[in-house]
């Protein structure tokens, strides 16, 4: 059996939910151990939270330059393998890129980068490291999310006709609309989320998931997003109109402003013989619809389920199982990537999948500013 990989983490300190979300996962299937890091820019309060946590001060660097550069003086069997990249959107790259330079493998939350370009770098770097690399599109671990990615591979229904993918959140209702409370967040300061908003945080999570479950690419879009208020120059509202090389064609609604929404992420699947739903608020159920069956509900667990799925289930059918356990399915599969063992591409997203999100927020930005156009994607 192997050792517990050695995981550093950069960012997620405090009351962070996704450092919450990142370290659960990691020690879900005894697979890392979580040896030092930089989880605060403040030094002081970088400390303390790491003796919060049960950590060493000892391998708890001031910034990420120092962690690299310390790291690299241990020996192999003593060093970080890999590094958890949870920090604002403008530090993805440059922590990915001198992290794959010194030879870590990453995992990296999403988007990728700020821009297309340094996806494209990132991917160069990553291809001649020969390291992996894994970008925490979380909703692909749900096991339900697996099984319909299967199903549709299987052909159960059909050649897809029609795709309907939605992520609807509400929590900058309250902020949006006075000027003074948008300084609150760093996702409305280009500076520091890039330049996309709403397609930045939520918004990819959908195209990624789009492209997932139909193992089909978008060929072209054409978007029409919302600022709300002319003095933001970030996008909060997004309606994408998307097409596929099979002339199939759909649509990615994505939005931060829908009041009253938590985290509605829901995709549907239309095909020639049936159709498959699936929303992440009640993630334990698989809906397939046709039009000579009654509607059936698959859950997971069950042994009509497929070997990704039930891979990805922990528990016997009937108890819930929720982000948390979708998370640790995709750190799993990194896992089972750096040990050397064969693993389902389907287990984690790839740093591809990082690129075509930025190819995907850049493109969204692009028909939006021409003036609502079709857009073709990169191939």
């Amino acid at each position: 059996m192997s050792k517990k990989i050695r995981l550093g983490i950069l960012g997620g300190g405090g009351n962070s939910l996704i450092g919450v979300l990142h370290r659960i996962a990691a020690n879900m299937f005894d697979k890392y151990e979580i040896v030092g890091g930089v989880f605060n820019p403040n030094f002081d309060e970088n400390i303390t939270f790491a003796k919060t946590i049960g950590l060493n001060s000892s391998r708890v660097y001031k910034d990420y330059e120092t962690l690299i550069s310390e790291e690299c003086k241990l020996d192999s069997s003593e060093r970080m393998q890999a590094i958890s990249v949870l920090t604002p959107n403008f530090l993805h790259y440059p922590m990915a890129k001198q992290l794959l330079e010194n030879d870590f493998h990453v995992i990296c939350e999403k988007p990728l980068t700020i821009s297309y370009q340094e996806a494209l770098d990132l991917k160069r770097i990553k291809e001649e490291k020969n390291a992996v690399f894994g970008v925490t599109h979380t909703y692909t671990g749900y096991p339900m999310v697996r099984q319909m990615t299967k199903m549709i591979s299987d052909g159960i229904i059909g050649k897809i006709q029609k795709v309907d993918a939605q992520y609807l959140q509400g929590w900058l209702n309250p902020i949006i609309h006075e000027k003074d409370k948008r300084s609150s967040t760093w996702r409305l300061d280009p500076e520091k989320s890039g330049p996309s908003c709403c397609l930045g945080d939520i918004g990819t999570h959908a195209f990624n998931m789009v492209e997932l479950v139909t193992g089909m690419k978008v060929n072209k879009l054409l978007a029409d997003l919302n600022t709300l208020y002319e003095d933001n120059p970030m996008d909060i509202d997004a309606n994408i109109l998307i097409q596929f090389s099979n002339n199939a064609k759909g649509t990615i609604r994505s939005s931060q402003i829908a009041t009253g929404e938590e985290n509605n992420i829901r995709i549907n699947v239309y095909g020639s013989k049936g159709a498959l739903k699936w929303e992440q608020e009640n993630p334990n159920y698989l809906y397939h619809l046709s039009d000579d069956k009654p509607l059936q509900v698959l859950k997971p667990g069950h042994l009509y389920n497929s070997d990704i799925s039930l891979d990805g289930t922990k528990l016997p059918p009937g108890h819930p199982e929720g982000i948390f356990d979708a998370m640790g399915n995709i750190y799993k599969g990194v896992a089972r990537a750096i040990n050397g063992e064969s693993f389902d591409k389907a287990e984690f997203p790839p740093i591809e999948d990082g690129v075509r999100g930025m190819d995907f927020i850049e493109k969204a930005l692009e028909s939006n500013s021409k003036g609502n156009v079709w857009v073709e994607l990169n191939k």
